[in-house]
């Protein structure tokens, strides 16, 4: 029998109860990211599905993760059926998962993760080609590319050589001027490496980026793309090999293989069509906020939470 577990930025007592009598339980108890007690208590009555006022966070990340609001939580147990959950929590914009009982936060070894659009809120490369005047010609290439209508490598390429001649200094304003975390992004974080998880940040992205994460973030690894620089300006090519969707999965599986035992679970979070292979090759997948391609083959999804959301599925 499996658990049950929906969280949103704000989650109304009686649309709670009405998840319950859906699920057949009553055994419900609050979660907390930090895994602290949670004062709530609702009487578990009947509902229609989105009648809550909500606090709707949205796509924009905060720059420091202890200004935002954790999601609040819940875990039904012993769930006795899953009829008509997935349409009540669409409507009510409540993020839900059915999770094993022995899903636990301990036994996670390794949480890999991409960047753009899941670690952080933007788009680099768009926002790059921002500063060339020329942001909705590489965006629509990099959209097409996350849909999976074009091959990553060839977007990327392409992207790329589009930037041919920008200074060097315009990836340090992005950087300072647009890059922010998505929400619950360091409290997610840090709930796993409490737990002893080795951290992977894998990206179709860019080095400039990744390094300047690792090292703000702790992240223990990172794999991503280099772009080539010549007399402080990009040269609209990459160098040494370039990091696609096989190689994030390849990645993942060594390092999967280096870390995690009998018993131990990799986890993998990621939001677009170059992220498909990594998550397969995990234990548990999760997309977040991510394309119908992504959330169809994910074992989670997450669309109305922060990052911080991950940590809950895990009891």
């Amino acid at each position: 029998m499996m658990d049950l577990v929906i969280q949103a930025p704000a989650l109304r007592a009686a649309d709670l109860a009405a998840i319950a009598k859906l699920a057949g339980t009553r055994d419900v108890t609050p979660l907390g990211t930090d895994r602290s007690p949670v004062d709530r208590s609702p009487a578990l009555s009947e509902a229609k599905p989105g009648t809550a006022e909500r606090n709707h966070a949205g796509n924009d990340a905060i720059p420091e993760a202890g200004n935002e609001r954790a999601p609040q939580a819940w875990r039904l147990r012993h769930v006795a059926t899953r009829a008509g959950i997935a349409e009540f929590c669409a409507v009510a914009e409540i993020d839900h998962a059915f999770v094993r009982a022995d899903l636990a936060r301990a036994r996670v070894c390794l949480v890999v993760t991409d960047m753009d659009s899941t670690l952080i809120t933007i788009e680099c490369i768009d926002e790059i080609a921002d500063m060339q005047g020329i942001k909705s010609q590489v965006a629509a290439i990099t959209a097409a590319s996350m849909r999976g209508e074009i091959d990553f490598e060839e977007s990327l390429v392409r992207r790329v050589a589009l930037l041919a001649g920008l200074p060097v200094a315009a990836l340090q304003r992005v950087y300072d001027e647009r890059l922010r975390l998505s929400p619950g992004a360091e409290r997610m974080l840090a709930g796993f490496k409490e737990v002893g998880a080795r951290t992977l940040l894998v990206s179709g992205g860019f080095t400039f980026f990744t390094d300047r994460l690792k090292a703000r973030l702790r992240f223990d690894d990172t794999a991503s793309n280099t772009l080539e620089i010549a007399d402080g300006r990009l040269t609209g090519r990459l160098s040494g090999p370039i990091v696609d969707a096989r190689e994030k999965a390849a990645r993942l599986r060594a390092l999967r293989q280096h870390v995690c035992g009998d018993g131990g679970i990799a986890v993998a979070i990621g939001d677009g069509a170059n992220d498909l292979a990594m998550l397969k090759a995990a234990d548990v997948s999760v997309a977040y906020r991510a394309k119908p391609v992504v959330r169809a083959e994910a074992t989670y999804a997450i669309d109305h939470c922060g990052l911080d959301a991950v940590l809950n599925l895990f009891a």
